[in-house]
C-alpha cells in the first residue's frame, strides 16, 4: 500500500506525500477480553472498511493470541516511514505490546494482510530479564531499523518509565534503549523528533496505582503523573523534566508531522487540558496550556465534578487539524492549529458519554453546553461508552473512533461497554473549512463477536498512519 518507486523503503518521503496515499481499505484493530467475564483470549480484528466491498463494516479476520488477559492495547510496526531510505524494509510486521502480561506479540501482516498470522512471541520473562521492565505500551520504529517500546513500570508494577529495545528483524529483546539507572518515574507515550535530537515521554501511573480502576484518592496523594520528560536523542537520557500546569495524567504525545518542527501537543487526561510543548532559542524546552475543556458539575456519579478525560490527541498530516476525544464528556473535537499558540475549534460532534439524556448523570452547571446531549444511535444500535481512540484517514478525510479505553476503568465507568461490546464509528471531515459530521451508515458493533462483547482499542492501517509514522 505504500508509494512504489525503485530504491524505496516503507512508508512515504514526507508527510505531505503521505496524504496522497491510497484510500484506507481494511484496519487491525487490539479487541480486549480482560475484564468482561468471557474466559478468551484477547485478539486482532481485520475489518473491511471499503465502502465498495461487499464486507462493509464487517470483521473480516480474528487472531486470537496464545494467552489469556494480555490486555492488548497499542500497536506499532516493525518499521515505517522513518526507515523510507532503506528498501531492504518492508512494513510487514505489526507488534502488539501487553499492557497488563508485558509479552510483545509480532503478527505477519505481509503474507496475507485480510488475514494475519502469528509471527512470534516475545515473553515477559525476556522483558523482565534483559531490561528489568514491565507492562508496556507504546511501540515505535526507529530509523536504525530497531524497534522501541515504552514501559509504565517494573515487573512488579512500581513506576518506571523506560525503553524496550528490539531487533527489528529477529525481534530479539536486546535491552534498554535508555542508560542503566536512567529511566523515567512513570512511563505511557512518546514521540521523536531527531532533526532536534530529542524525545518527549509522558506518564500515567504505577500500574500498581491504575491497574483495578481509578481511586480518586490516589490523584490526592500524587501518584498519578503530572510531567513530561524531554530526552537527548543520541544520548538517551533525559535533559529536562517538565511540571504541567493543569497537566494532570499527560498521555498521548504528538510532535508536528513536519520533521522541522520543534513542538508539538500532549493531552492532559484528568485536567482535561492540551499542552503545547516547544524548544526555545537556547536549546532548551518549555511547555504551556494552550486548550482547557472545563469540568461539569454533576449529580449521580463518581465526583461532585466530572472532566472531560481527553484520552487520545492526533495531528492531520498537513498539521493544520488536531483531534481529541473526550472520553467522559462523550464529545469529539476538531481544532484548527494554523496559529499552534491558539488552536481554533471547528468541529466536535458528541458520540455517547457520560452526561446523556435519560442516562444516571445529571448536570447542575455547565459552562459549555445548554443541555445535556441526547444518545447516539447508529443503525439501531445505542453507543454504550464514549469517544476513545481515534485514527485520521491519510487524506484527513475521515476519521475513524472506537470507545474503549481500558477494560478495568471501562468496567468501572461504563458497564454498559462490558455488557454490551464497544463499537467502531467513522466521522466526514470538512477539512477546508473544519466540521465534523457521523456518517450513519458506518458502523462495527463489537458487541456481536462471536465469543462475546469485546472492547476494541487502537486502530492500525496496513500501510501507515498519522500516530504510528515518524519522518527525519
Amino acid at each position: 500500500m505504500a508509494t512504489k518507486c525503485g530504491k524505496c523503503g516503507p512508508g512515504y518521503p514526507t508527510p505531505l506525500e503521505a496524504m496522497k496515499g491510497p484510500r484506507e481499505e481494511i484496519v487491525y484493530l487490539p479487541c480486549i477480553y480482560r475484564n468482561t467475564g468471557i474466559e478468551a483470549p484477547d485478539y486482532l480484528a481485520t475489518v473491511d472498511i471499503d465502502p465498495k466491498s461487499p464486507q462493509y463494516c464487517q470483521v473480516i479476520h480474528r487472531l486470537p493470541m496464545p494467552n489469556l488477559k494480555d490486555e492488548l492495547h497499542h500497536s506499532g510496526w516493525n518499521t515505517c516511514s522513518s526507515c523510507f531510505g532503506d528498501s531492504t524494509k518492508s512494513r510487514d510486521k505489526l507488534m502488539l505490546p501487553c499492557l497488563m502480561s508485558s509479552r510483545i506479540y509480532v503478527v505477519d501482516v505481509g503474507s496475507n494482510p485480510r488475514a494475519p498470522k502469528l509471527h512470534k512471541v516475545i515473553e515477559a520473562e525476556d522483558i523482565h530479564a534483559k531490561c528489568g521492565l514491565g507492562y508496556i505500551h507504546t511501540s515505535h520504529c526507529l530509523a536504525s531499523g530497531e524497534v522501541m517500546v515504552s514501559s509504565l513500570g517494573d515487573p512488579k508494577g512500581n513506576g518506571k518509565g523506560g525503553f524496550v529495545l528490539l531487533d527489528g528483524e529477529t525481534f530479539e529483546v536486546k535491552g534498554t534503549w535508555e542508560r542503566p539507572g536512567g529511566a523515567a518515574p512513570m512511563g505511557y507515550d512518546f514521540w521523536y523528533q531527531p532533526r532536534h535530537n530529542v524525545m518527549i515521554s509522558t506518564e500515567w501511573a504505577a500500574p500498581n496505582v491504575f491497574r483495578d480502576g481509578f481511586n480518586p484518592a490516589d490523584v490526592e496523594a500524587g501518584l498519578y503523573g503530572s510531567h513530561i520528560h524531554v530526552w537527548d536523542w543520541q544520548r538517551h537520557e533525559i535533559v529536562q523534566t517538565l511540571p504541567l500546569q493543569d497537566g494532570l495524567i499527560p498521555l498521548e504525545v504528538r510532535f508536528l508531522h513536519n520533521p522541522d518542527a520543534a513542538q508539538g501537543f500532549v493531552g492532559c487526561a484528568l485536567s482535561s487540558t492540551i499542552q503545547r510543548f516547544y524548544k526555545n532559542q537556547g536549546g532548551t524546552w518549555s511547555v504551556e496550556k494552550v486548550i482547557q475543556v472545563p469540568p461539569k458539575k454533576v449529580k449521580g456519579w463518581l465526583l461532585p465534578e466530572m472532566p472531560s478525560l481527553i484520552t487520545d490527541i492526533l495531528l492531520s498530516l498537513d498539521d493544520r487539524f488536531l483531534y481529541f476525544s473526550n472520553w467522559l464528556h462523550g464529545d469529539l473535537r476538531q481544532y484548527d492549529i494554523s496559529d499552534p499558540h491558539r488552536p481554533r475549534l471547528t468541529g466536535q460532534l458528541f458520540l455517547g458519554g457520560s452526561i446523556v439524556k435519560g442516562g444516571p448523570v445529571q448536570v447542575l452547571e455547565d459552562q459549555e453546553l445548554k443541555c445535556q446531549p441526547e444518545p447516539l444511535v447508529v443503525k439501531g444500535k445505542r453507543v454504550p461508552g464514549g469517544p476513545q481512540m481515534i485514527q485520521l484517514s491519510l487524506d484527513g478525510k475521515r476519521l475513524y473512533v472506537t470507545t474503549s479505553l481500558y477494560s478495568a476503568w471501562d468496567k468501572q465507568f461504563y458497564p454498559d461497554l462490558i455488557r454490551e461490546g464497544s463499537v467502531m464509528l467513522q466521522i466526514d471531515v470538512d477539512t477546508v473549512k473544519g466540521g465534523l459530521k457521523l456518517n450513519p451508515n458506518f458502523l462495527v458493533d463489537f458487541g456481536k463477536e462471536p465469543l462475546g462483547p469485546a472492547l476494541a482499542h487502537e486502530l492500525r492501517y496496513p500501510g501507515g498512519d498519522c500516530s504510528s509514522d515518524i519522518w527525519l
